[in-house]
């Protein structure tokens, strides 16, 4: 439901993407977040939208007999007439950092190899069952950069409809400060708070960026620089 308690729906199409009808385009969900066309109640229901509609297209049997189940509650739910098993709709935690020198005054940043040329970004990876938020911060900065972090903080989270995670945004303070790279990432440097600054500007000299200001590691990075 919108603020005025109107209902949204979301629901599957046939629109051949490549080919739309005359008059009308077509717009990935990756897209709308990073150029920032929506605002946030409106991106919150994008994203539960197209959560819904991925998991019910890759959730279509009954995980417990494997009877083709059956939507209701307005799509929040399936139920298999088999075996009357009821299935819920999913969300994947992933943790993504920023993790800060011991001084405070620099941040770890790093580039995948699907990144666009000069981007860099926070760390991130999925949390494992079982597993605290604050151990997965711990685990996934170790294993991608060979960082050790000790205290850890929550700041923030976004709904990633990718295909339906929760990006919950912490901050860890790094205990060593030796970059030690796995076979995730292209690269990870230290960067103090002017060349970050310039990395938002966009005025990097060697053409640094970071990600487009609608992913939550835009918020994370220029948080900490007027911090």
């Amino acid at each position: 439901y919108d603020d005025d308690g109107a209902p949204r729906f979301a629901c599957f199409s046939l629109l051949d993407t490549d080919a739309p009808p005359s008059g009308h385009s077509v717009l990935d969900y990756r897209s709308i977040y990073t150029q920032g066309l929506l605002d946030e109640p409106d991106l919150g229901a994008l994203a539960q939208g197209a959560a819904l509609i991925a998991w019910h297209q890759s959730h279509r049997h009954c995980s417990r007999c494997g009877t083709q189940s059956v939507m209701t509650d307005g799509g929040y739910k399936r139920i298999c007439p088999q075996c009357d098993a009821q299935h819920f709709p999913r969300t994947d935690p992933v943790v993504i950092m920023l993790t800060v020198s011991a001084d405070g005054t620099r941040a770890l940043l790093g580039r995948s190899p699907h990144f666009p040329e000069g981007m860099y970004s926070c760390l991130a990876g999925f949390v494992e069952p079982g597993e605290t938020l604050e151990d997965a911060v711990r685990r996934e900065t170790l294993e991608e950069s060979g960082i050790k972090v000790g205290r850890v903080a929550y700041h923030a989270s976004q709904p990633w409809p990718f295909p339906y995670s929760m990006m919950i945004g912490m901050y860890g303070q790094a205990m060593s400060e030796a970059i030690t790279l796995d076979d995730e990432l292209d690269d990870a440097r230290w960067f103090d708070r002017n060349e970050v600054r310039l990395m938002i500007a966009g005025t990097h000299p060697d053409n640094i960026r970071m990600p487009p200001k609608g992913a939550i590691a835009w918020r994370l990075v220029e948080d900490w620089v007027e911090g």
